[in-house]
This record gives C-alpha cells, sequence and structure tokens, in this order.
C-alpha cells in the first residue's frame, strides 16, 4: 500500500516544538499565543442542552434533527442576511477542519483536477487538495487565475492567519467570475462573528449571491464563537444540489454529528448574549496584546477581524519566534501558512486573562 501520508506536507507544529520547551522554561511559565484554541468556559446554557440530551443511545442522523436544522437555517437568516434557506440548504459537520480535509475527495476530485485558496491560508487547504490527489492553487487574486480545471475555489474571510476581510464588492466580483467559470465557491467564514474594525460579509448575503445559492457554499463553526472547538460542532449552507450530495456520501461513510451535540448547537444558535460577552473577552484581550506587540517594535498588518493579530519585525519569522520563546511566549511562525508570512507571525489571543497579562509585562 502507497502511505497517503507521502502526498501530504510535514506536519508544521511539530517544527514548534523546541521553541515550546524554551517557552515553557520561563520562570513565570509559557504563555501559549500559537494555537488558537478557546480557554474560556463553554457557556452553561450550551452545556445544560448537552447534558439534557446525554441519553441519547441510537444513532444520530448525518443530516441532523429538524430541531437542528431549524436552527441553523434561522442562524444563517437572522446573522449572514440569507434569503428563503430551506433544510436543503444546511448540513451539519463533524467540525470544520473535518469539511476542509475531505471536501475535494467527497466531491470526487482528483488527477487533473485544481483546488484553489489564498496565498497566505489554513494548511489544511491544501491538505485536503493531495489528499484527493488534486492540484493545490495559490492565488492572490482568485478572478487572475486560469479557470481551466478549476473545480474548486476557496475563500477565507475573515482570514487566517492575516485577519483580512473581503470587502463586499470584491465578494461579489469573485462570486460572479467563479459562476462564469462553471467554478464552485467555498467560503470559509468561521470567524465571521469576530470583526473588529470591519464589518464581515458572507457569500450567503443575498447583495452578494444575489438571492440565489448556486455554486456558492460557507462554512462556519461553533469552535471560536461559543468556545466548542471540544465538541466538534459546525455546519456548511448555501447550494441545495452540493449539500444533497455531499448529505448521500456523508450518510454512507457514517459522519454523523453526536446527537448531544446537535443538541447543544441547537442552544449555541439559540443565544446571542454568550457570544457578546465572548467577544468583549477577546476584545481586551486584543487591545492588550496589539499595545505591547506595538511598544515592542512590532507592526501590525491587516488584523481588522479573527482571533489574531498578524505581526512583524521585519525579520525572518523563526527569530521572531526565537525571540519571544527567550520571553516565555510561544507564537506560529508565519511561514506555516506559506511563503508569504516567512517574515510575520501569527499571535493568538485566545489565552486567559492572566496569560495576556503576563504576556504583556514581558514585552514591556
Amino acid at each position: 500500500m502507497a502511505a497517503v501520508s507521502s502526498r501530504l506536507p510535514a506536519f508544521p507544529w511539530d517544527k514548534l516544538e523546541p521553541y515550546k520547551a524554551t517557552a515553557a522554561a520561563h520562570a513565570d511559565g509559557i504563555v501559549d499565543l500559537s494555537v488558537g484554541t478557546p480557554v474560556d468556559p463553554v457557556p452553561a446554557v450550551i452545556r445544560q442542552a448537552l447534558v439534557e440530551a446525554a441519553d441519547s443511545p441510537g444513532y444520530p442522523t448525518v443530516w441532523g434533527t429538524p430541531a437542528l436544522r431549524d436552527a441553523l437555517t434561522g442562524w444563517i437568516a437572522r446573522r449572514l442576511g440569507a434569503v428563503d434557506a430551506g433544510h436543503r440548504n444546511v448540513l451539519p459537520v463533524v467540525g470544520s477542519k473535518e469539511l476542509v480535509a475531505w471536501l475535494p475527495t467527497q466531491l470526487g476530485l482528483g488527477a487533473g483536477d485544481k483546488v484553489a485558496y489564498p496565498r497566505l491560508a489554513y494548511p489544511t487547504y491544501e491538505v485536503g487538495a493531495r489528499l484527493a490527489g488534486a492540484e493545490p492553487v495559490v492565488y492572490d487574486d482568485p478572478t487572475e487565475l486560469d479557470p481551466a480545471g478549476l473545480k474548486l475555489l476557496w475563500l477565507n474571510s475573515p482570514s487566517n492567519p492575516t485577519g483580512r476581510v473581503l470587502p463586499k464588492d470584491d465578494l461579489v466580483r469573485i462570486v460572479a467570475w467563479a459562476r462564469e467559470h462553471g467554478v464552485l465557491v467555498f467560503s470559509d467564514e468561521c470567524y465571521l462573528e469576530l470583526g473588529w474594525e470591519a464589518e464581515p460579509v458572507s457569500v450567503l448575503h443575498p447583495d452578494v449571491c444575489g438571492g440565489t445559492y448556486e455554486g456558492v457554499v460557507a462554512v462556519h463553526s461553533l469552535s471560536k464563537r461559543s468556545n466548542l472547538a471540544g465538541y466538534r460542532a459546525a455546519f456548511v449552507a448555501g447550494d441545495e444540489a452540493v449539500l444533497g450530495e455531499l448529505l448521500q456520501i456523508r450518510k454512507h461513510g457514517g459522519m454523523m454529528t453526536p446527537a448531544p451535540v446537535q443538541a447543544a448547537t441547537v442552544a449555541a444558535l439559540g443565544d446571542d448574549a454568550h457570544v457578546g460577552e465572548q467577544r468583549a473577552r477577546y476584545a481586551a484581550r486584543r487591545a492588550a496584546l496589539r499595545t505591547a506587540l506595538e511598544t515592542h517594535g512590532f507592526r501590525i498588518e491587516h488584523s481588522e477581524a479573527s482571533l489574531y493579530l498578524w505581526a512583524t519585525r521585519d525579520e525572518p519569522c523563526w527569530d521572531t519566534v526565537a525571540h519571544l520563546a527567550e520571553l516565555g511566549i510561544l507564537v506560529a511562525p508565519g511561514d506555516f501558512y506559506g511563503e508569504a508570512g516567512e517574515r510575520f507571525v501569527r499571535v493568538a489571543f485566545t489565552a486567559t486573562d492572566e496569560r495576556v497579562e503576563a504576556a504583556v509585562k514581558r514585552l514591556g
């Protein structure tokens, strides 16, 4: 058997281990700002829903309960401005990373097909293309790509790692171009509720998609907005023909969101209060870290949304990683996200208030 892993790039986070050890040796302990994993409690309303659904001895359905589908369609209408979306326009998935990694395979892509994603991007877009045997292609502006053989176009706004938000006019232009050339658009919008200096817009908004979901699908996650990374709660919404095909494939593959998690998702999407509270926590941490980094000599670019600061000292990113590790602060090197990030680091503000305060003092 050929090793499928041979198609894939080296797992980047393994390279960070020596710097993590250096940071952990700091007298006051490590401040880990590398992986953007939530650290705050799961809101009580969500935990209660999970507990109440814990007695779930039967198999859940891949499409989710009617209550879940109602919650998904209701949320995309209320929060994204989507119009006339029904149950066939939504599909729960087992965390957004699973969806990103296996989407090209589930779409039947392979040799001769191209999957495009931003030049600076979440590494799993490339991984998904390589798992399927398709060709990964990076872009600065997707409308400048050769559409021949291009089957799947990933958008990511707000961006991971840069926090950049695509303006609505750009989204309109890109969607129109993709439709003209028969290219399927998947828009990763997992940070959409975390806009700071810009208001992110979904591809499902009628101003962008023209009131029809043909050829467009949005990807959303509850990991960041509701502290549910451990629940693996996410969903896709948009083109019913695409989602119908994915539903059939995922039924055969048994890719089911656990029933208690489905119930927790309903509760999470029905409660906006906890999202506002979490945004306030992140806003305070973001402001403190940004000021401290700039005082320390960093320049922050983009970063108008998401959970990260895209920072540079105009030096190779690994030199910056090493410098901060000596201060007990661990960050992600920018080249994890593409060669264009080789002089940047990604700084997450998902640490606790106490750890953020420690980082601010060390940078002072």
